[in-house]
């Protein structure tokens, strides 16, 4: 099976990291094909919890290459500091790690153009920046005029190119924010001189991913490929416009990796046994009382980048079925089984109410979702810790007919299914 995908099937941290450390040693190449560093991947080895934003989740294994390629945005400083807060730890992730000279970079006016938006509400509501600069640079990256990409950082012209910009940002800053304090901050030889510092440290980690990749193929060499956020935060297919700035369904593989769709072979599909999100947008499913605090206690729902508690409901099976439908998902992971093992009664999303009637596909548009009224089917919660669980066999009875429904909602088979954070907390069905 040449490449596989790992994609999130619901607003994000679904706990693909986990999956892809896990799959990693059973595959030559691991790749980061898209968002940036308002991702937010934790893997548990044991006592060691290691939390990662640019880093695919593969370089823990140095017997892996691991890939940034041209669909991710890079904020290079974020970068440096995971490189070396690994190398503190024992791990060497400079060894095993190829960055696209095609990457864009996240500049420091794309953090204060960020800044200047984020009191802009859409809808009523805040979309849920991480202030990181990510859409800014997604923006720089269409329009082309001001983007920067990795390549740049070893090119001679790089300070005639960031006085440039710089210029014609300040303009654009004043303009936008209406205080010229803000930009003011951008000082054309200050971020040169910094740029410079990147070049250096990131420099001898540049390639051609996009060749090294299809050369990998030809060879018959194993590809795993790791999706960031969720589907439903896809920049076309989500909840527009409370959705990320990248195509983080599986619709994006190919045009953030420049890998064909020929060589995806398995996509395995991870969903929570319930639902949750972070930052404002439609969410039917969400609960507001005693039972969504405690599901958020005992997943410690709170963000990876951000530290924001997330919101969290019931599972929306008529969401994830349209994102396994979206992304061509073959099997699918169920995580974070454990946490319902404490729920007397678990309710599962399988339709909604809009205008009186009943709608069993996804509205494309925010406003009907978020008048949405979720149908749902109970059913009794098992009550029994399944934490020590390691194979199905463990699993009491009621935790199997929940997973035997949910595949039958989602219309794809569970293959994995996860009842606690640790790497051997982790079932593999087939």
């Amino acid at each position: 099976m040449p490449a596989a995908c790992v994609i999130g099937l619901q607003w994000g941290d679904e706990a693909k990291g986990k999956l892809v450390d896990l799959l990693a040693p059973q595959h030559d190449h691991v790749v980061r094909y898209q968002g940036g560093a308002n991702a937010g991947h934790t893997v548990v080895d044991g006592d060691e919890v290691y939390k990662l934003h640019h880093l695919p989740s593969g370089i823990l294994h140095s017997s892996v290459q691991n890939y940034i390629t041209p669909g991710v945005v890079i904020e290079p400083t974020t970068l440096i500091q995971e490189l070396d807060q690994l190398q503190q730890r024992g791990v060497r992730p400079r060894e095993n790690l190829i960055i696209s000279q095609r990457a864009h970079l996240v500049m420091p006016w794309h953090l204060l153009e960020d800044q200047a938006m984020r009191d802009e509400a859409v809808q009523g509501e805040s979309i849920g920046t991480t202030l990181r600069g990510i859409g800014p640079c997604y923006r720089d990256k269409v329009g082309r005029n001001f983007a920067v990409r990795a390549i740049d950082l070893v090119q001679d012209d790089l300070p005639q190119r960031i006085e440039t910009i710089v210029q014609a940002k300040r303009t654009y800053l004043a303009a936008l924010s209406g205080r010229s304090e803000l930009a003011e901050q951008l000082n054309a030889q200050e971020i040169t001189r910094t740029a410079l510092k990147w070049g250096e440290q990131l420099g001898p980690l540049l390639g051609d991913t996009t060749h090294l990749l299809l050369d990998a193929l030809d060879a018959g060499q194993q590809l795993l490929m790791e999706g960031a956020q969720g589907s439903l935060l896809d920049i076309d297919h989500g909840t527009f416009p409370f959705v990320t700035s990248s195509n983080s369904s599986g619709v994006g593989i190919s045009s953030g990796s420049g890998v064909p769709s020929k060589w995806i072979q398995r996509v395995l599909g991870v969903a929570k046994a319930y639902s949750t999100r972070v930052g404002g947008g439609p969410f039917p499913t969400e609960l507001h009382d005693d039972v969504g605090d405690k599901i958020r206690k005992l997943g410690n729902e709170f963000g990876t980048t951000t530290g924001r508690p997330r919101r969290c409901g019931w599972f929306d099976a008529v969401a994830v079925r349209y994102t396994a439908r979206l992304s061509g998902i073959s099997g699918l992971a169920l995580m974070m089984m454990d946490v319902l093992s404490h729920l007397e009664e678990i309710q599962v999303c399988v339709g909604y109410e809009v205008d009186g009637q009943r709608v069993d596909r996804f509205p494309c548009d925010a406003g009907t979702l978020r008048d949405a009224k979720p149908i749902y089917e109970t059913h009794q919660g098992w009550m029994h810790d399944v934490s020590n669980a390691r194979s199905m066999d463990d699993l009491p009875p009621l935790a199997l007919a929940y997973l035997k429904r949910v595949s039958e909602l989602v219309g794809v088979p569970v293959e994995v299914v996860s009842v606690g954070p640790d790497r051997e907390q982790t079932i593999f069905a087939a």
